[in-house]
Order: structure tokens, then C-alpha cells, then sequence
């Protein structure tokens, strides 16, 4: 199938071109001192954007000026540049996000016009949809649009009032997208810098990416010409917002991926040198087990998510918006637990802010919040996995199911056994929420949000150690050996979880508790743990380089 996108040679190119950034303006140091200061490095930004570099150009269409990237080449660029700094990812990942209604949704002049002086590398672009009373909810908004009509009762612009509130870049930007409600519905604009009435306020003071910029932004009887309605036609904003979602949550995903891969660099180096009673941290499982290996597995596992779902965009699949979803909750939620933990393996030097795992713990909290919270995520994961399921009446989770008894069956050692009978315990949960309607109660549909991250992330993994194992990749043997990690993780969570749906709702009486074990083949899903820590041993081995 023919996939958009780089080929890997030019892929690589553009990576090539951060590791030169990061050697030589976006050192250690520079991104320290943003930090300290609270600077938004507007110039080494707009560098970034030149004739010279043009890192923007990956994410243009061709069409535009630019070079066509897809997702696997957008999420490889931003991961690798919060690696090192999630700020400046931040504010580059502005620029694309704030492209992408115009991308989905402009007319061919607009795109000409637009997305022609991003490619030129003369316009910082914000994306502006968050309102202070609103947040991710985009059907509440406040901010509006009304028509200006001339004489003949043509409708030549709009008049626009209202507020918008953590805008990434908002301060700085010389256009933005903006999403403001009409008649017709909520409808994007673009609204230029200097625009009487618009005003760009003061950046907000922040815990983390404070090489970002995010400001509030208010609009005083603002007037855009007609021409300036993305589309064309007003009442289009949701779609073109919605059709987005899974593409821009995989690149927050993608992000906060590289941040916590950076953290967790710094502490396996760290436990390598680091002698404590005669042997060094990485000898010590009370060291690995608990602070390293449980986190390099969740990070493997996220990018072979995040892979597969680049894969299905640039093969022109649409509509991934759960999947989107599920790429944010899990991927941000780990790199958060990942990079608090590196400040603990550090111990004291952890909390010091040379050693650089502070920042990233500060910084990489935001990914679990901006482009919808992880709670935003798990509504909308469990919502339409609840109604897929009952829609195809459990074919969903049980063809999932089938696929890892094959797999099983041609490779018994990545953990598929356990992730085929977790889809199916996992369908069983669902169907069981739905007849009892505790689809109605939000903690039971988070409690199934966790069980179909786990589950459908944990898959992906599975197929990846399969596909590397059959290739005879050189990393086909760690990633078995995390697979049954991870997948003892899935049995566990998904069989705990059924319990507290379960027995926590009343459903299930401490009676019929036998016949409810049984029936979800509970004493199969706790036989995942079976040689759990002679597999952290060997992960432990594979991480710190120690295989023989």
C-alpha cells in the first residue's frame, strides 16, 4: 500500500538537522537558561523557520512549498525535539497545529496564501480554541462571530468578541486560527496580528515549558474579511477540529514519548556509574525493577502505538480519533511517571535542576493536559469503544483476541496468550456494563478506559516483537521480553479492574463471585505473572547493556 510521507533517507535528514540544533543552539545550557528566565527564544524559533533550516516544511503539503512529511515523519521530528526541550517542541508544535484547520479545511487560496508564508518561514501560527470557561469542551463556546453585511446584504466579514485562554505561542504569533461560534455553528478564522481589537496579552507564568510562550488572547468587536473563514462556509469548525484530533494527539503523544525517553536516558546512565554499598544501581533490582525497566517497557510499548497508528494515518485511514486518544492517555501518562521516577533514581541530584530530570518532570506534566486532559481522553475512548463493541456485538475485542491466539501459536514467547484472553475478558466487561447500564456511571467507564488502552496498546506491542522476530530485527529479543512484561501488566490491570466493576457496582454478589471468576477465566489472567521477575531480570540485562 502506498503510504504519504519521507522516504527514510530524507526522514532522516531532518533528524540529522536537530542533532545539529542541539550542538549548536539548543545546548544544554541555552535550554537551562530558558528555563531559569522564562524565555521564549523567539529568534532561535524563527531561525528554526528560515531558508536555512525550515523545519516547518516537513509538516506542508508539497503543494504549499513544502515537503509532504507524514505522521511517522511529524511524530519522529517533535519526539526527537522534546528530547530535548519540550518548550521549544511546544512552540514548534504550535505552528503545526495552528496550520491544521487550514490543512483539512481551506479554500486553494487560502492554503496558497497560508500555508505558503509558513513554508516561506515568515509567520509564527497559534492555535486558538481554549476559552477560559470552556476548556475542552469546544460545543461551550463563548467566543463569537457575527456576520457584517454590506448594502446589498452580502455578508463581507465577521465581527469578533470574546477570550481565549492558554493559547501555546499566543504572544508571538503573526496569524492564528481561531475558532469562534456562528449562527451556523462553531467556525475557524484566521486572524492576523495587529488586527484593531485583537489583543496578544502577557505570557503566563508556569510550572513547566517555560521556553514556551502561552498567553491569553481577546478579541474587541475584531473584523476579519470574509475571505478569512477557513472553508468558506461557516458552521465547519467541529469537523474540521474533530477530523484532526487523532493526527495532533498522536504528535502530543510523540512528544511526550521523547521527553520521558531523555529522562529515563539520564537515569540509566546515571545508575551505571553510581556505586552504592560496593555495586553499582543497575546491579540492584530494588533499582531497576522498581525505577527503570517498569518504564523503559511502557515507553516501548507507546512507541510501537504510536508507530502503528502513523502507519494506518499515512495510509490514509481517517477518523482515528480514539485511537488518537488512546496514543495520548497511555504515552503521556507514562512519560509523567517516567520522568518523576528519574528525579527518585537520582536521589538528591534529582531534585537539582543541572542534572536536567527536574525540568523534564515539570515540562511533561502539560502533555497529560493540553490537546484534551487524560480524563477529556478516557471519556472519548471508553465512549466509543462501548458502542463499537455492542455495534459489531463483541467482534471488535474478539477479533483481537483471535489475532494473538495465531500469534500465539507461531510465537509462544511474546506474552499473545495473555493479551488474547484479556481482549476477550475485556469485551465480556463491557457487554456486561452494558446490559447492567453502568455505562451511565463515569468511574466504571474510566475503569474500561484503562482496560482498552492497556489492551489495544499491549497488541501493537505484540505485533511489533512478532514483526522484528520474523525479520530477524536486532531488537526482536528485548522487545519479546518486554511484550510478556507488558503483557502480565494487561492481564493484571484488566482482571483487577474487573473486579472492582464487577463487585464495586453491586453487579456481581460475593455469592456469585465463583461463577463471575470462572466465567472471566480470572485464574488464566494471574497466570500472566508467572516468571515476571526473570523477565525484569533480563530486561534489566538488555537495558544496561549487559547481555552477554
Amino acid at each position: 500500500m502506498k503510504m504519504i510521507g519521507l522516504d527514510d533517507e530524507s526522514r532522516q535528514m531532518a533528524l540529522d538537522v536537530v542533532d545539529k540544533l542541539k550542538a549548536r543552539v539548543l545546548t544544554r545550557d541555552a535550554i537551562l537558561e530558558y528555563d531559569r528566565k522564562e524565555i521564549f527564544p523567539e529568534d532561535v524559533i524563527r531561525k528554526m523557520l528560515g531558508p536555512d533550516i525550515g523545519l516547518q516544511l516537513l509538516f506542508i503539503p508539497e503543494a504549499y512549498g513544502g515537503m509532504g512529511g507524514g505522521a511517522r515523519d511529524c511524530c519522529e521530528l517533535t519526539r526527537k525535539m522534546a528530547g530535548i526541550c519540550l518548550g521549544v517542541a511546544t512552540a514548534f508544535f504550535a505552528i503545526q497545529l495552528g496550520a491544521d484547520p487550514i490543512i483539512v479545511g481551506g479554500t486553494e487560496a487560502q492554503k496558497q496564501k497560508w500555508l505558503g508564508a509558513i513554508a516561506e518561514g515568515t509567520s509564527l501560527v497559534a492555535y486558538a480554541v481554549t476559552e477560559p470557561n470552556a476548556g475542552s469542551n469546544l460545543a461551550a463556546l463563548k467566543t463569537r462571530a457575527e456576520p457584517v453585511m454590506n448594502e446589498s446584504g452580502q455578508i463581507t466579514g465577521y465581527r469578533i468578541n470574546g477570550n481565549k485562554q492558554f493559547i501555546s505561542t499566543g504572544g508571538y504569533a503573526d496569524f492564528i486560527t481561531l475558532l469562534a461560534d456562528t449562527a451556523e455553528g462553531p467556525s475557524f478564522f484566521v486572524v492576523e496580528k495587529g488586527t484593531p481589537g485583537f489583543d496578544q496579552g502577557k505570557s503566563e507564568e508556569k510550572h513547566g515549558i517555560r521556553a514556551s510562550n502561552t498567553s491569553p488572547l481577546s478579541f474587541t468587536d475584531v473584523f476579519v474579511p470574509i475571505e478569512n473563514l477557513v472553508g468558506g462556509v461557516p458552521g465547519m469548525g467541529l469537523k474540521q477540529a474533530n477530523e484532526v484530533f487523532g493526527y495532533t494527539r498522536l504528535m502530543v503523544a510523540a512528544m511526550a514519548l521523547g521527553a520521558a525517553e531523555s529522562a529515563m536516558a539520564i537515569a540509566t546512565s546515571y545508575a551505571m556509574d553510581r556505586i552504592q554499598f560496593g555495586a553499582p544501581l543497575s546491579e540492584k533490582q530494588g533499582y531497576t525493577h522498581k525505577l527503570i525497566v517498569p518504564h523503559i517497557v511502557h515507553l516501548t510499548a507507546a512507541d510501537a502505538y504510536i508507530g502503528e497508528i502513523a502507519v494506518r494515518l499515512d495510509s490514509g485511514e481517517s477518523d482515528l480519533q480514539v485511537e488518537g486518544a488512546i496514543a495520548k492517555v497511555f504515552a503521556t501518562e507514562t512519560a509523567n511517571r517516567a520522568a518523576d521516577d528519574a528525579i527518585q533514581a537520582l536521589g538528591g541530584y534529582g531534585y537539582i535542576t543541572e542534572f536536567g530530570v527536574e525540568k523534564i518532570k515539570r515540562d511533561v506534566k502539560i502533555t497529560c493536559i493540553y490537546e484534551g486532559t487524560s480524563e477529556i481522553q478516557q471519556n472519548i475512548l471508553s465512549t466509543f469503544r462501548w458502542k463499537k463493541t455492542w455495534k459489531t456485538k463483541g467482534r471488535f475485542y474478539l477479533d483481537m483476541a483471535e489475532e494473538m491466539d495465531r500469534l500465539c501459536t507461531e510465537f509462544p514467547d511474546i506474552g499473545a496468550r495473555f493479551y488474547a484472553q484479556s481482549a476477550r475478558t475485556l469485551n465480556h466487561l463491557i457487554l456486561l456494563a452494558h446490559e447492567k447500564r453502568l455505562t451511565r456511571e463515569q468511574y466504571v467507564m474510566f475503569l474500561l478506559a484503562d482496560m482498552m488502552t492497556y489492551a489495544e496498546v499491549g497488541i501493537a506491542l505484540a505485533r511489533k516483537a512478532a514483526s522484528l522476530t520474523r525479520n530477524q530485527g536486532n531488537l526482536a529479543e528485548i522487545h519479546r521480553i518486554q511484550s510478556r512484561i507488558f503483557a502480565a501488566e494487561t492481564a493484571g490491570l484488566i482482571a483487577g479492574n474487573s473486579l472492582k466493576i464487577a463487585m464495586g457496582s453491586g453487579t456481581v454478589t460475593e455469592a456469585d463471585m465463583p461463577e463471575f471468576l470462572n466465567t472471566i477465566q480470572y485464574s488464566g489472567l494471574i497466570a500472566a505473572a508467572g516468571n515476571g521477575i526473570v523477565d525484569m531480570d533480563l530486561a534489566a540485562k538488555h537495558i544496561f547493556r549487559k547481555v552477554s
